[in-house]
């Protein structure tokens, strides 16, 4: 596979892996890099550190400052691209003709500059953003975010068409998939990327209940004070909150005895309680995409209790087990406590789960941007 040079564009430094969006795009880096391709990454940069442990998997990387100070309400581009905008970037892609796989909606500036060839260019979605970004203003309390959000939202709505102009489009979710055919006829689907390599469960039985998430996301926060208030103050069982900057709120319902909040954890401490635990209790309250933290749960915990927003259209339905109210979660919960998992229940779960390996998701999007 020697000669197989792509660009890939970074709304930002994917490493360390410990959220949602860079977990996606270090480990396809990781894949692609094993299948062959060799890939000069760019990379947007606000707040987190250049890494030499991206050279592993990088021929070359480059990073652009990310422009934090563009007001966000005077354009019609929405925020997450404008502040992306950077001509040496467009500059550094013009120096070859190597395809250019951009990152998310965040990093599709190219697409709209006459300097590079579109013919060139896949976008990975990462979201259908504007559902995304309407979901996060209505969790939000304060009022200037919440303003934000909603304008945010609009203008995304309307700038996705662009995606229309790109060469493919790689979408993270069969759901995703569906929406993004609308704008164009190239439209495949790849999970996202994960640290798993196999699936690791172990048999038998936890001890604890857990729900892990990245905290500082309002989606994530309402969901965990919703399990922390509505269910497993109503249990007898301990129970463990995981995630990253928590809201005062937050940290007050958990002082419950059977309630604990763990924080900063590191990602190796996150799977260990993840492992360990007999049940993880996933609800969400947006359906977009595909959670990284549902594939985690799926790959190395035991039972996987989820909503159906967290669960449809993945193809995982028969993985999980679906509770959709908090008396349904209680009455699952206790259900399950009683219930070891088994080797058979494993080995079926190895089965239903290789279309979202690693090797085989690297494999689809190698095909579409270099038709091997």
């Amino acid at each position: 596979m020697p000669g197989k040079y792509l660009h890939v564009v970074s709304f930002d430094v994917p490493f360390p892996p410990n959220y949602g969006g860079v977990i996606d795009v270090y480990y396809k880096l990781k894949a692609l890099n094993q299948q062959g391709v060799k890939i000069h990454l760019h990379c947007f940069q606000y707040g987190r550190a250049e890494s030499t442990k991206l050279k592993d998997h990088c021929h070359q990387v480059t990073y652009y400052k990310r422009k934090r100070f563009v007001n966000p309400f005077n354009t019609n581009v929405p925020y997450i691209v404008k502040s992306r905008i950077n001509k040496a970037l467009i500059h550094n892609l013009q120096k070859d003709d190597y395809p250019i796989l951009l990152e998310g909606l965040h990093c599709t500036w190219p697409l709209l500059d006459p300097h590079v060839n579109n013919e060139r260019i896949f976008v990975r979605t990462h979201n259908i953003e504007h559902e995304y970004y309407k979901r996060l203003e209505t969790v939000e309390s304060n009022p200037f975010k919440r303003s934000y959000f909603k304008i945010e939202s609009k203008k995304l709505q309307s700038y996705e068409r662009i995606l229309g102009q790109a060469k493919g489009i790689i979408a993270i979710s069969k759901f995703d998939q569906s929406h993004f055919q609308q704008y164009h006829s190239q439209v495949i689907w790849a999970s996202a990327f994960h640290e798993s390599q196999k699936v690791n469960s172990k048999t038998g039985r936890g001890d604890f209940i857990l729900y892990h998430g990245n905290l500082s996301v309002g989606e994530n926060n309402h969901a965990a004070i919703y399990l922390a208030s509505e269910v497993f103050s109503k249990l007898d069982s301990q129970c463990i909150i995981v995630g990253n900057e928590p809201s005062s709120e937050l940290a007050a319902i958990c002082k419950r005895e059977n309630i604990e909040l763990k924080s900063e954890l590191s990602s190796k401490d996150i799977i260990e309680l993840v492992r360990n635990a007999h049940i993880n209790v996933l609800p969400t309250f947006q359906k977009t995409g595909i959670k990284l933290k549902l594939l985690n749960a799926l790959f190395q915990g035991r039972h996987c209790l989820v909503n159906s927003p967290m669960i449809e259209d993945t193809g995982l339905e028969d993985l999980c087990y679906i509770a959709n109210n908090a008396e349904s979660l209680i009455a699952n919960i206790q259900e399950l406590m009683d219930q070891e998992i088994t080797a058979k229940e494993i080995s079926e779960r190895e089965i239903k789960l290789k279309d979202f390996e690693n090797g085989i998701n690297a494999q689809k999007i190698s095909e579409l941007i270099f038709g091997d």
